[in-house]
């Protein structure tokens, strides 16, 4: 299969890897379009595909064309797509806040999927909620889910709006755990730890949290109570979250992230 990246950031790299990683595609066949010099150095260096700074024709030749680009930076790359762009090409976007519908006003063109890939995806861990227009197929939704799979795990949504919940959700996600141990390592600093000693405990106690969560047969309930004994320590700290609202806070800050994505998809 041959893919070209428009825009190399490490979105469209962690995408570019997990594909050559997996020989879904080779490297002849992953064509790398990335404007800026350093970058495309780098790249080269890496020997990651063919890398160029332009959009050319040679674009045509691709069967998916992944849209990596910043939001802001669509307007720049639009019309040189636009002039490459062939009627049996599928275009993925991981463009966040821009809809299917005005991708396809602007390259002119139908087959458009949108998805919403978060940074995990660069270690092949990701997890990536997407969805298309009416006109892609069952074959090349198919074959556009079997790639974005290499970089970790998928879900297709049938309404598009809901990618701006899953932006809020997952795609923005892996801050809210980072807020969550920045502020468990202050509290062991606070408490007498060094930092890397308190960066240890906190980050190996998220580590088999995780793997607990993935594996037990209980409830988030079940779990947290079998920590939480009666008049103990874990009790608590939970009695103070709540009192501070803890929950509450983070789940107001989610849903305002979801209003945000609506926001800026609407421009």
């Amino acid at each position: 299969m041959k893919v070209a990246i428009v825009g190399c950031g490490n979105m469209g790299m962690a995408f570019a890897k997990s594909f050559l990683q997996y020989n879904l595609v080779r490297k002849e066949d992953l064509l790398l379009i990335e404007k800026s010099a350093g970058r495309s150095e780098t790249l080269k260096a890496e020997k990651a595909g063919v890398v160029v700074d332009t959009i050319s024709p040679r674009v045509s030749e691709a069967e998916l064309i992944i849209l990596s680009v910043k939001p802001q930076d669509f307007a720049s790359v639009q019309d040189a797509l636009r002039e490459v762009v062939q009627p049996k090409q599928v275009v993925l976007s991981i463009m966040a806040g821009i809809p299917i519908a005005l991708i396809q006003e602007r390259l002119d063109h139908k087959l458009v999927i949108r998805a919403m890939p978060n940074t995990p995806a660069m270690l092949g861990m990701g997890i990536t909620g997407f969805t298309a227009a009416p006109e892609v197929d069952f074959n090349n939704l198919r074959k556009v889910e079997n790639l974005i799979n290499a970089t970790g795990r998928s879900i297709f949504l049938e309404d598009e709006a809901m990618l701006d919940a899953v932006t809020a959700l997952s795609g923005s996600g892996p801050a809210y755990f980072y807020y969550l141990v920045k502020a468990m390592v202050e509290a062991g600093k606070q408490m007498g730890f060094e930092d890397a000693v308190a960066s240890l405990l906190v980050k190996q106690t998220m580590l088999g949290a995780f793997h607990l969560i993935n594996t037990a047969d209980q409830s988030l309930d079940e779990l947290i109570k079998a920590v939480a004994s009666k008049g103990g320590t874990t009790e608590a700290a939970l009695k103070t979250f709540e009192e501070g609202m803890l929950a509450d806070t983070l789940i107001a800050g989610i849903k305002a992230a979801q209003v945000r994505a609506t926001e800026l998809s609407k421009g």
